[in-house]
């Protein structure tokens, strides 16, 4: 009855051990799968330091937060460079796709527009939406048009039938500062000229 007993127990002790085992290996298994790229880490929050070239990816997943080594930065991150770390840092605004800082964006995410580095749902005021690039686009309103100017040909301003005379607008500086596609600024049209000058041949300029 004791060497039943004895057997049970060894049995038992046996299974127990093999269970262990797995479990230690399945965990190893885990712990490396999770720190790939790391020169410390932690079975519960991940990798703590990255090699050199690599970029510390901190998330979380409610109150739990967990590091992951990366070559570059997922969306909605931009890296920085340290001394003694690289880190993603989140870009602040959750419309933004990819920042160069927390609070400037350099592309949006589907349905926005950028704009300053800020993204829109709807361009701001006096911008357009541009559907190929999703950006805003300063808008451009001219100011009034010139005088037509003298009819000439050929600096002439006599003894042709036609001739050309032309007249302009400025643009806001701002407005071409900021790169904004302008309607035309220059007119150009034919005229009638006097067939003769009186006098002698007129020249402009």
């Amino acid at each position: 009855m004791q060497w039943i007993i004895f057997m049970l127990l060894l049995f038992i002790s046996s299974v127990e051990m093999l269970t262990q085992n797995r479990w230690k290996k399945q965990a190893s298994a885990g712990l490396l799968e999770n720190c790939t790229g790391c020169i410390l880490c932690s079975e519960d929050n991940g990798c703590i330091t990255c090699h050199h070239r690599l970029f510390l990816l901190i998330w979380r997943d409610g109150i739990r937060q967990f590091g992951m080594c990366v070559h570059t930065c997922p969306p909605g991150y931009f890296g920085v460079r340290g001394l003694e770390v690289n880190r993603c840092i989140k870009c602040r605004s959750p419309s933004c796709e990819s920042c160069f800082s927390r609070d400037f964006c350099m592309k949006c995410k589907d349905k926005f527009y950028l704009y300053k580095g800020q993204c829109f749902r709807q361009c701001p005021p006096n911008t357009a939406a541009q559907p190929g690039t999703r950006e805003c686009q300063e808008t451009c309103e001219p100011g009034p048009w010139s005088e037509w100017s003298t009819c000439t040909h050929e600096s002439r301003t006599c003894g042709c039938k036609w001739g050309v005379e032309t007249r302009v607008r400025e643009a806001p500086e701002a407005a071409r500062e900021e790169g904004a596609a302008c309607p035309a600024l220059h007119e150009s049209r034919r005229c009638r000229m006097k067939k003769h000058c009186p006098g002698g041949e007129h020249r402009v300029g």
